[in-house]
């Protein structure tokens, strides 16, 4: 029995998630705030939420911790479930993305856990601990993308497996498609995502006006419209405008689509340091701005479209969801045989 925690926030937890179980050949139960997907294929806890409070205290221990508000009963209520669970269930493994307070549940309940790492500056205390008591740490990112999270102690790093990107449409590679021919009018995808966007509708529209040659579909950010699945959008674009989120560039790169990366503020610098990393190398078929650009549109989607989509083979190479389930797999092999029920 493996246990799979994922977090509430935005859609990319989940999306890894379910990628990297449905390569498990073990039960997978799936532990978080959001409601079980209707394609889950193991059980499913849903737990209460721990962030409702009007007025939360001492949300991070003193800087030890990132968040248990005091007297929080959602808190109390969450992990109190997972414990049981854990009595009841005894797992030999938790897969943990992303929470260091579940991450030490787990281990002080005596269960070996794998860690999810996220981009970014990741040196405080609370990260940390999470990390040097982890198992293994499983990162969406090629090895070859260096730079990609700094803070780790030096055991953590040892234990860092570099998957490769993980897209949920890493098995759908062969319904690619081809982008515009030569006389139809290009196509630019601009991809928000669920965990918020600083753009507004005034600034697409007049950089939708500024490049009358282009068809502009808008999606996930402010005047877009929200599809389950984007994956025939950004097959079809011929240059696909994206925040730096780990699961949207998965994603582009699973289609192989030329990109313009445009990064959004997030805690640790998580985006901020994969624009970074894009910016460093022409191995990524990408241009990085800092901000949205006013400006230049007909240039720099000129510019894009010289970029080699192939590329991103390095950044995904499709077998990311594979290679972390192989990682999890290495650590059942250390824990106890199941006992027959």
């Amino acid at each position: 029995m493996i246990g799979y925690y994922i977090h509430h926030q935005g859609r990319g937890h989940l999306n890894r998630a379910m990628a990297i179980a449905a390569e498990l050949d073990q039960p997978v139960t799936g532990l978080s705030s959001q409601p079980r997907p209707a394609d889950w294929g193991g059980d499913w806890i849903e737990l209460a939420r721990d962030d409702e409070a009007a007025a939360p205290r001492d949300v991070d221990a003193q800087g030890r911790l990132h968040w248990v508000p005091l007297h929080d009963q959602g808190l109390s209520d969450r992990m109190a479930r997972i414990s049981q669970w854990i009595a009841e269930s005894r797992p030999r493994v938790i897969v943990v993305d992303v929470s260091v307070e579940v991450a030490l549940l787990a281990r002080l309940l005596g269960v070996p856990v794998v860690s999810v790492a996220l981009p970014g500056v990741r040196d405080d205390e609370a990260h940390r601990l999470g990390y040097d008591i982890s198992a293994a740490i499983i990162a969406a990112w090629p090895q070859e993308a260096e730079g990609m999270i700094s803070g780790l102690s030096a055991p953590a790093r040892r234990r860092l497996h570099c998957v490769g990107a993980i897209s949920r449409f890493g098995t759908r590679a062969n319904e690619r498609r081809p982008s515009s021919t030569p006389d139809a009018p290009r196509r630019l995808l601009l991809l928000g995502g669920a965990g918020g966007s600083s753009l507004d509708a005034a600034t697409i529209a007049t950089a939708r006006e500024a490049t009358p040659d282009w068809h502009w579909t808008v999606l996930g950010s402010r005047g877009g419209r929200w599809v389950e699945d984007p994956w025939p959008e950004i097959c079809s674009a011929d240059v696909v405008v994206t925040h730096a989120g780990q699961n949207a560039l998965a994603d582009v790169a699973a289609a192989r689509r030329p990109a313009i990366v445009i990064p959004e503020s997030r805690p640790h610098q998580e985006q901020a340091t994969t624009a970074s990393v894009l910016a460093g190398s022409s191995r990524w078929p990408a241009l990085v701005r800092w901000n949205f650009p006013l400006t230049g549109w007909p240039t720099l989607l000129d510019e894009a479209l010289g970029l080699d989509g192939e590329l991103w083979d390095g950044w995904n190479d499709g077998l990311g969801a594979r290679v972390a389930a192989a990682v999890i797999q290495r650590e059942l092999a250390h824990a106890p045989a199941e006992e027959p029920a």
